[in-house]
């Protein structure tokens, strides 16, 4: 399955269903029942949205990190992570949201 979010001003943002699905959790949509096919980002909603997922980004990133000096320390090799970031994922997403928000125009998916 893919998640695709649209607006009226922007392209589409099309992710797998993993992806979005995580997208989603992060900005505290609830993906876990029947509603999480589709759903509406309201403008006003899109700052925390973008402050949820710039957390997580920022949370990621310092957890491998982490994970990398640990290893180092311990005279290990670092641990691989995915090919893809969630900063590379997010980042269409996010710039979807911040045009949304600047224009006042909801996103929607599952429509």
């Amino acid at each position: 399955m893919l998640y695709k979010f649209k607006s009226k001003i922007t392209g589409d943002v099309i992710m797998l269903q993993p992806n979005g699905r995580r997208v989603l959790e992060i900005i505290g949509k609830d993906t876990q029942s029947g509603t999480g096919d589709k759903g509406i980002i309201l403008p006003e909603q899109m700052p925390a949205a973008i402050a949820a997922l710039a957390a997580a980004i920022v949370r990621e990133e310092a957890d491998k990190e982490t994970a990398v000096a640990d290893a180092l320390a311990r005279f290990e090799p670092p641990p691989r992570f995915e090919a893809v970031s969630l900063r590379q994922r997010a980042l269409p997403f996010i710039e979807m949201l911040r045009r949304c928000e600047k224009a006042g125009c909801e996103i929607v998916w599952g429509v």
